[in-house]
């Protein structure tokens, strides 16, 4: 910026006529010279002339890492009638895993699994389907899954032998073998459940052991215990007027999450009631599940408090159906009060109401299914007509296994 003037000056560095000065005036935008720096350590481009460079070189690299790369598509030599490119086929299948069970429909493009929806088909969950199942398309495409068999070589996973190979170093193996222990999930497969019994013919000295990582064990024994078989009973929770959970996500992980989601769906919709009447949900537990995150009324207890819940429920209720009362924990004045409300409601729906809980103490169980037993709710709302077999584990089975590998 240039004095038009003789007699103004906008500093004492224009009156002094400084070399700086005179140098940055020629510049459109003044850059004042910094303290302690000379002439000759400055750099002859400024700052706008290194914001220009950097902006045309980020610009510059975009563009070039813009490229589509060129994949050529290879058409088939005689192709199958029921593939067209770029139009999906759908087939029927189901999932069963970790003791989740869903019908399924399974989109496909030229032979690749690319969306799981649920079969509407389906009596049980009908079209219904879990984050599990949704998620477990991607373990199709997982790089690390093993394409052959390997053999575990101190602790490590060694090198990829045939199959050939590997029966024959099993089968020697087996042949050899005092005990043999198959550990498996809970098997629903009709195909896999005669392979396992073809197994145990060649090999008599071969059992099952069923083992599932999220234990039902506790129920089934308690079922047995109460009713003499060993089998999870159908749950009906669009039938009950009033469900009480206690510690158990029936909406998220608990046995058959897809089925009784839609169940309950079904129950907490009023257009399709003919009177204004939906169920009531109240949940008794010890975290934020999915379930409590949707009940009516939720009462969140210590984990340590569960026991005593439920021995307070059934004293609750045995004094009004006429029941045996129980000893137990006790509870705080403020939540007995609360369980004995929750009773009452119970006894105000009997034979349309639901008690289920999630604990893995058989003891517990079977006095939910004495609750549920005084309010008439088998027959109506809990039926063994329809067992479910989804989950089958024996926790008192691992543990012998285990005390079994570890005396030898």
């Amino acid at each position: 910026m240039k004095n038009i003037k003789d007699n103004v000056w906008i500093g004492t560095e224009q009156l002094n006529q400084n070399a700086e000065l005179a140098q940055a005036e020629q510049s459109e935008f003044v850059e004042l010279p910094v303290a302690g720096e000379s002439v000759e350590t400055r750099l002859e481009s400024n700052r706008r002339d290194f914001l220009k460079y950097l902006g045309f070189g980020i610009g510059a690299a975009t563009i070039a890492a813009c490229d589509i790369p060129v994949r050529k598509a290879i058409p088939y030599v005689v192709k199958p009638d029921s593939i067209v490119p770029g139009v999906a086929n759908y087939y029927a299948s189901t999932f069963a895993q970790g003791g989740d069970y869903c019908s399924i429909l399974v989109k496909t493009r030229e032979g690749r699994p690319i969306k799981i929806e649920g079969n509407t088909l389906s009596s049980v969950t009908k079209g219904g389907t879990s984050a599990r199942v949704q998620a477990s398309v991607l373990s199709l495409y997982d790089t690390s899954r093993l394409d052959g068999p390997r053999m575990i070589q101190n602790g490590q996973i060694g090198e990829a032998m045939s199959w050939e190979a590997a029966d024959s170093a099993i089968t020697t193996k087996l042949k050899t073998a005092g005990q043999v222990r198959i550990v498996a999930p809970t098997v629903m497969s009709p195909v896999t459940k005669q392979a396992i019994t073809d197994f145990k013919a060649t090999f008599p000295n071969a059992e099952l052991v069923m083992y599932d990582a999220v234990s039902s064990s506790a129920l089934l024994q308690a079922n047995e215990l109460s009713f003499g078989m060993r089998a999870v009973p159908s749950y009906h929770f669009d039938k009950a007027k009033v469900i009480v959970g206690i510690d158990c996500d029936f909406l998220g992980t608990w046995i058959s999450p897809t089925e009784y989601a839609r169940q309950y769906a079904a129950g907490r919709k009023l257009q399709q009631m003919k009177s204004a009447e939906m169920s009531r949900h109240i949940q008794v537990e010890s975290y934020m599940s999915l379930t409590g995150s949707n009940a009516d009324n939720r009462v969140p207890v210590k984990p340590s408090e569960i026991g005593a819940v439920i021995v307070a429920l059934h004293n609750e209720v045995a004094a009004a159906a006429g029941g045996s009362r129980v000893s137990g924990p006790s509870l705080s004045a403020d939540k007995q009060a609360k369980v004995a409300q929750i009773a009452k409601e119970l006894l105000a729906h009997r034979g349309n109401s639901l008690v289920v809980s999630g604990s893995n103490n058989q003891s517990e169980q079977v006095l939910v299914n004495a609750i549920n037993q005084m309010l008439s709710n088998y027959g109506e709302t809990i039926s063994f007509a329809r067992a479910s077999y989804q989950r089958q584990g024996d926790d008192k089975a691992m543990q012998q296994l285990v005390s079994d590998m570890n005396g030898g």
